[in-house]
């Protein structure tokens, strides 16, 4: 009986997520969903943010939370926009990420599990935290609403 429920509490689960995606498929583009729900990445220097340097705040374009002071964007030179630093740790959500042959480490929106992008470390970069937060540009949308304050 035990073994019973719990599968049937799988199946509810696996269930809600499938719809939870389709959910997301509605309100995303093609290229967004892709990228944010599905883990791609763009092309590198494509991107609508890889070379802004307007002030304001990067939110997750899935579902709004603040993620990226524009003050901790920097150029590195890689294609993507970079980021020394997540506006808190409790923003941003890492996985382990053994694909394409290395080790990496992924950065996911805490808020709404959307693929952000990728954190590297001990690279050499002239920033606070030698860290570089290589996101996705279409998986952000820069607030520059609150950029004064």
């Amino acid at each position: 009986m035990t073994q019973s429920s719990e599968i049937n509490a799988g199946t509810s689960t696996n269930e809600g997520a499938a719809a939870e995606e389709i959910r997301w498929q509605d309100v995303l583009s093609p290229e967004e969903f892709a990228v944010l729900r599905q883990g791609a990445t763009e092309r590198p220097f494509t991107g609508e943010y890889n070379e802004e340097t307007t002030a304001g705040m990067y939110q997750c374009r899935a579902c709004g939370a603040d993620l990226f002071p524009s003050d901790t964007k920097f150029t590195s030179h890689c294609g993507w926009p970079s980021f020394y630093a997540p506006l808190a740790e409790d923003r941003v959500r890492y996985i382990r990420d053994s694909s394409l042959g290395m080790e990496r480490v992924e950065v996911r929106c805490a808020n709404c599990d959307s693929h952000m992008g990728h954190v590297f470390a001990g690279e050499g970069y002239d920033t606070p935290t030698d860290q570089r937060y290589c996101i996705n540009s279409i998986s952000l949308k820069l607030n520059t609403a609150d950029a004064d304050a």
